[in-house]
């Protein structure tokens, strides 16, 4: 089979701008600024921050930074990103040892500072600035999906139930909020913990009127570990959408969890029932449950 690089209409082929040769006079700028940035180079065995130095044009973001290095000086230069509009949690990655996106992070935020560029920590680097969060989307699987009971699709919902469902919703999966939880990030409990991203995803099926499912099992004895969160309020401060994870998913959960294993007065109708005192918290829900949940505005 021959390859005809003309295309199919005759016409030259033209080079993916991803791949195409670029000419360094073409990042020139008018002021000549540089700026220095270390960027983590090595993978799973190892590896160490390598400096880089490139110039600077007016509104570059970190991202802009790391794919001129990838274009300019090392184009075996791992890194992953995908909208460059903050919507896709994809070029995750730490700065100067804080989770941050890459595309929201200006460079001349930090200006007089040294930029240094690793990928998150909580989870097994791949190569470079990518790190596996697969992970992740196996606990995913764990957690006790929407189970509306015998009612189908359309539902009908009070406005005010539909806005609480607003907020969790917003969650774009960037996993910072998982990389800077000290449960994962430096005692490793990733079989136990499911970590702040998972808690507000129960929240949201919890606070669902439609929803008949308790996932209160799950969160305290199961894989959810939710007693293991000390409500440092760390990865509500590194979210890059604004969720209020620790006062409107994990201090509510953590509220009914209490409720359901340590109200004295339904323990003791547990006990009179014959089952020893002890809740499972699985199973459907009381109707009233749906305003268990309350979140701060």
């Amino acid at each position: 089979m021959t390859q005809n690089n003309s295309g199919s209409n005759g016409r030259e082929e033209m080079a993916s701008k991803a791949h195409a040769a670029v000419q360094e006079d073409e990042f020139a700028t008018a002021n000549g600024q540089k700026v220095r940035i270390k960027i983590f180079r090595g993978d799973s065995e190892g590896g160490k921050e390598v400096e880089y130095e490139i110039p600077t044009v007016e509104g570059m973001v970190v991202l802009d930074a790391v794919l001129t290095v990838q274009a300019y000086q090392a184009q075996d230069l791992a890194v992953r990103w995908n909208c460059k509009a903050a919507h896709c949690g994809s070029c995750s990655a730490e700065i100067n040892g804080r989770p941050k996106l890459l595309c929201k992070s200006r460079v001349d935020e930090y200006e007089g500072q040294e930029i240094r560029i690793h990928p998150i920590r909580a989870f097994p680097v791949i190569k470079d600035l990518v790190s596996n969060v697969s992970w992740n989307y196996g606990v995913s699987a764990t957690i006790p999906p929407f189970n509306p009971g015998e009612e189908q699709a359309p539902f009908t919902m009070y406005e005010e139930d539909v806005e609480r469902l607003y907020e969790p919703k917003k969650c774009i999966e960037c996993f910072m909020c998982q990389d800077v939880c000290h449960v994962l990030r430096t005692h490793h409990k990733h079989a136990e913990f499911a970590g702040p991203r998972f808690f507000v995803r129960s929240q949201w099926l919890e606070m669902h009127p439609m929803d008949t499912e308790s996932r209160l099992h799950y969160l305290k004895e199961d894989q959810g570990g939710l007693g293991y969160c000390n409500i440092t309020k760390c990865c509500t401060e590194v979210c890059p959408v604004g969720i209020k994870i620790t006062d409107n998913s994990i201090i509510p959960l953590k509220e009914r969890v209490a409720d359901e294993y340590y109200d004295p007065a339904k323990w003791l109708m547990r006990k009179i029932r014959g089952n020893g005192g002890r809740s499972r918290g699985t199973g459907p829900r009381p109707e009233h449950a749906r305003a268990e949940i309350r979140t701060n505005g």
